[in-house]
């Protein structure tokens, strides 16, 4: 492209040149002289012109060349834009599979929790049942000493003195046990689970599940309980 421009130009001066001295003789010159004069001015014109087509043509060549790499450059990146969007929504699926898995060991833990909160109910029941049985033999043995009365005040002093002691013992006894280190702890306290506990109803709770004297509770609630982390949020809202 460059070539044909520099001839070009090279020939359009000459021109200029024959020109200026065409106009220059005029006067002097005789009719053939003028004639050949103006054919070699023409052919100047005529080769000038053929570089000027050779130039287009080049330039057209160039343009189709560039659309074509334009064209297949739209190509690629159809197809990469194709490949991320199909790679997002791989990654989507497998975060919607994930967070399901997740739900599911969720509720599975719940249902463990559940599991070994009614283990820790029969524990407490056993030492209910280990108090009264203590009662009923105090109450027999301060009825043959000194009377019905003294017996049932003796009866009713035992009871009050060895059910809470019982208890604690019963929770003092789990919570002096080797804990596992695998086993998941719960409540405002963070120990492991024991004794009767009561579940939060907010399910996005972090802790879920709480001792009832961690909670300041002796029996479960009626409706909806949540406990005073979930409750101040729920105020906040």
């Amino acid at each position: 492209m460059r070539e044909l421009d520099s001839r070009a130009q090279a020939i359009m001066r000459n021109i200029d040149k024959m020109a200026d001295d065409f106009m220059n003789n005029v006067k002097t010159m005789s009719a053939e002289k003028k004639k050949e004069t103006m054919n070699e001015i023409q052919a100047q014109f005529n080769k000038a012109k053929e570089y000027g087509d050779d130039k287009v043509q080049l330039a057209i060549q160039t343009y189709e060349l560039v659309d074509k790499h334009i064209r297949r450059l739209d190509s690629d990146l159809a197809r990469f834009e194709s490949e991320i969007q199909d790679k997002a929504m791989s990654n989507t699926r497998n975060v919607q599979d994930e967070q399901s898995s997740q739900k599911r060991g969720r509720k599975k833990l719940k249902e463990e929790k559940k599991k070994k909160r009614g283990g820790g109910s029969s524990e407490e029941d056993s030492a209910v049942k280990i108090a009264k049985k203590k009662k009923k033999g105090s109450g027999t043995g301060g009825g043959g000493g000194g009377g019905s009365s003294g017996g049932s005040g003796e009866g009713t002093g035992g009871l009050s003195s060895v059910l809470p002691s019982a208890l604690v013992h019963a929770g003092a006894d789990v919570l002096d046990m080797p804990v596992d280190p695998n086993e998941p702890t719960y409540c405002l306290c963070h120990q492991v689970s024991y004794g009767e506990m009561i579940g939060c109803d907010n399910p996005d709770c972090p802790i879920e599940w709480f001792h009832f004297a961690c909670v300041a509770l002796t029996t479960k609630p009626k409706g909806k309980w949540f406990c005073p982390k979930c409750s101040a949020d729920r105020k906040k809202k």
